[in-house]
């Protein structure tokens, strides 16, 4: 599909007043109330093996059982995701599993749950990725432990400032910069990567330069931001989309982006792009507590476009590198979402 049409510029990012918002403390019997403090202490494109525990916000989207997309646990019953993640129906046939570290490799830890409700940003945009952002109910609420706790949520005052070194996690695929990327091999064990932040005009400014196979633009959004190096080599991919960006501040872990997409993955000029969580972060509010409950699980409104929305293929990177392609994958290679 073609590039987004129009530029755009974007804000600059200061510094972050962190701390730990109550509106996301949910306190369970064995461990601290506050949000974004794993117990252990710590592919993805460039990046390593994570250590289990590290990250026990990190949830895997399923559909039909198989591993799709990533999220973030934000509440004991809400995990938030990208919106791309959710262009199937019925609803019924996701369900989230959250404190895994090797998907082929089943855990006493983990918990998995169906989904009940899904609700996609009335603004999402399946051609530019604006708002590409979910809400996804758990059927079953679920209990705190060492590996599955919360992520902080910032304001939407707060910002972060360009090359502020934060991490991706996640279980989608990885390669050296350039190549065509490969399945994450077994047991699959969840991947971490150290990247560098950008506000969008400082992306957008990247994204513009002309490389091979791919004419330059300026298709970065005011509520996006992006994460990576100039020179690539460290990035999320395919099987990443939904998952966490997340920077510490003030001792706890902040989700700052959401894995969105990209153009290849780890190339030059071409960081990875997430949504900017901060952007919505009033919007999360306004949703959780009674907000956008329809039968049949989906948001008001959503039906339609997610029934129309079409599926894009993102694996032969080589012949569509000049494509900005969602980072959906995993198990389900052969659908692309």
């Amino acid at each position: 599909w073609a590039l987004p049409p129009s530029p755009s510029r974007g804000k600059l990012w200061g510094g972050v007043g962190a701390r730990t918002p109550g509106f996301y403390s949910h306190p369970s019997p064995s461990f601290s109330p506050a949000c974004g403090q794993p117990v252990a202490s710590s592919r993805i494109v460039g990046g390593q093996n994570a250590q289990n525990g590290a990250w026990p916000w990190q949830a895997s989207i399923r559909y039909q059982g198989f591993h799709i997309c990533g999220g973030s646990l934000i509440t004991g019953e809400w995990v938030v995701s990208a919106a791309h993640c959710f262009n199937r129906l019925p609803v019924t046939d996701y369900s989230v599993s959250l404190g895994e570290f090797q998907l082929h490799i089943p855990s006493a830890n983990a918990f998995i749950s169906a989904v009940s409700q899904v609700i996609i940003h009335s603004d999402y945009n399946p051609s530019s990725y604006a708002s590409d952002i979910a809400l996804v109910l758990l059927r079953t609420p679920l209990l705190y432990t060492t590996y599955i706790l919360p992520v902080c949520l910032p304001d939407r005052s707060d910002s972060i400032a360009n090359g502020t070194l934060c991490w991706v996690t996640g279980w989608g695929n990885i390669q050296t910069s350039g190549k065509t990327p490969g399945d994450l091999p077994a047991p699959r064990t969840l991947q971490e990567v150290q990247v560098s932040l950008m506000d969008a005009q400082t992306c957008n400014d990247l994204y513009s330069i002309s490389i091979t196979g791919s004419l330059g633009s300026r298709p970065i959004k005011d509520d996006m931001v992006c994460a990576g190096q100039t020179e690539g080599g460290k990035d999320s991919c395919q099987g990443d989309s939904g998952g966490p960006l997340v920077c510490s501040q003030a001792g706890s872990w902040f989700l700052i982006g959401i894995v969105s997409w990209g153009e290849g993955c780890g190339l030059p000029y071409r960081p990875g792009v997430y949504t900017r969580v901060s952007a919505y972060s009033d919007w999360i509010q306004q949703q959780l507590p009674t907000g956008g409950r329809v039968a049949g699980g989906v948001a008001k409104g959503e039906e339609q476009q997610l029934e129309g929305q079409p599926a894009r293929a993102r694996t032969q990177m080589a012949e569509q590198a000049r494509d900005l392609l969602p980072r959906v994958g995993g198990e389900l290679t052969q659908m692309h979402l």
